[in-house]
């Protein structure tokens, strides 16, 4: 795809909690055969020099320790020398991330930058609805704009609702009703 004209061959995909990043990165890391790891755990694995593609979830969280730091700076120099491909997630842009190493954050200001932005509502409908489909749980209309309206802009939090209405609604025996969706919502959304 699209992927190998990256600038550099690295890109920072930037969105809030909820937004898909980490769905996003796992569709990457399969596409491309890249190692996938989360930044808080980090380890010399990442170096490994066979890895042609790297991706990195939630990448800000490796600068909580100083020995991820010095892995992901020493992977991206390898990255660069070597020709990887490297693709990390993040909340914020690296300035915010409180790194205690400079050269790090430099070689990060370098990197393309994609937003992705918290789900609309229609896509919250959409969501929902292939979540139900899934899970073959049948749900009106007016319950999916029902919860659409008032879940929190989550693709994580839409996932444990549907899950929550489905077992609810298995152990009571009962339909997805409204009301039952405003109960369920009370429960799993603080």
């Amino acid at each position: 795809g699209k992927w190998r004209s990256w600038p550099g061959q690295r890109m920072l995909l930037l969105g809030p909690r909820g937004s898909g990043r980490t769905h996003l990165l796992h569709i990457w890391a399969c596409e491309t055969e890249a190692l996938y790891v989360n930044g808080k755990s980090l380890t010399e694995r990442i170096l490994d020099p066979e890895l042609a593609a790297v991706a990195i979830d939630d990448a800000d969280l490796a600068a909580r320790d100083p020995i991820r730091q010095e892995l992901l700076f020493h992977l991206l120099n390898a990255a660069q020398a070597e020709n990887r491909t490297l693709l990390l997630s993040a909340r914020d842009a690296p300035g915010t991330w409180r790194l205690g190493l400079a050269d790090l954050e430099s070689r990060l200001q370098t990197f393309s930058v994609t937003r992705v932005q918290a789900p609309d509502e229609t896509l919250m409908e959409m969501v929902l609805v292939k979540l139900c489909h899934d899970r073959q749980l049948a749900i009106g209309p007016e319950t999916i704009s029902f919860l659409a309206s008032r879940l929190d802009r989550s693709l994580a939090l839409a996932r444990r609702v549907i899950e929550t209405l489905d077992r609810t609604a298995l152990t009571r025996q009962c339909r997805v009703t409204r009301p039952l969706a405003a109960k369920v919502l009370g429960q799993v959304q603080p």
